[in-house]
């Protein structure tokens, strides 16, 4: 995960919802536009609500709606790709459901600025001036790469070992 331009990104090309961190409700202008996406928001903070938001993407899947995750929990620069956190595939595991995966990474023409100036990643950048510097960019492509064959397992830890290791399959480190 590297930036909340990934989320439009990932919408353009795949229809379904996104599981996001619950604070991004508060957030100026774009907790508004997150919300009426339809997205499932969790409380990081308090274990107790991984069940419910499982319920809920459940119940969206069983509505036929693709739900998305970032099982990293956190943005990056877009040099590796962090450890995924098995708890957020708790309910995949727990009806065995088969989890395809993409990796993203973005691009510009001739590095310039460079790409990772679209990844969020530096501590205490807000919103505000972190898209700030993305509208400075003249032009900046996303590229998305998915795997061919979904991943599968009923023990969490184990489903997100195997993502992880896909998606480094075909990740590109942003420049």
């Amino acid at each position: 995960h590297l930036s909340y331009v990934d989320i439009p990104a990932l919408r353009y090309v795949v229809d379904g919802v996104f599981v996001a961190k619950g604070e991004i409700r508060d957030w100026f202008l774009a907790g508004r536009m997150v919300h009426n996406m339809g997205n499932i928001f969790i409380n990081r903070q308090n274990n107790r609500d991984i069940p419910r938001a499982g319920q809920e993407i459940i119940e969206k899947l069983d509505k036929g709606e693709g739900v998305m995750i970032f099982p990293e929990g956190t943005s990056t620069k877009g040099e590796e790709i962090l450890k995924f956190n098995s708890s957020f595939l708790e309910f995949a595991a727990k009806i065995d459901l088969p989890v395809h995966y993409a990796a993203i990474t973005y691009r510009t023409p001739a590095n310039n600025p460079p790409a990772n100036t679209v990844s969020w990643w530096e501590p205490g950048d807000t919103l505000v001036g972190h898209l700030w510097r993305v509208f400075q960019i003249p032009e900046f492509t996303a590229v998305v790469t998915f795997g061919e064959e979904p991943v599968q397992s009923t023990n969490r830890k184990e489903l997100a070992k195997r993502l992880w290791e896909k998606v480094n399959e075909r990740f590109v480190p942003v420049l």
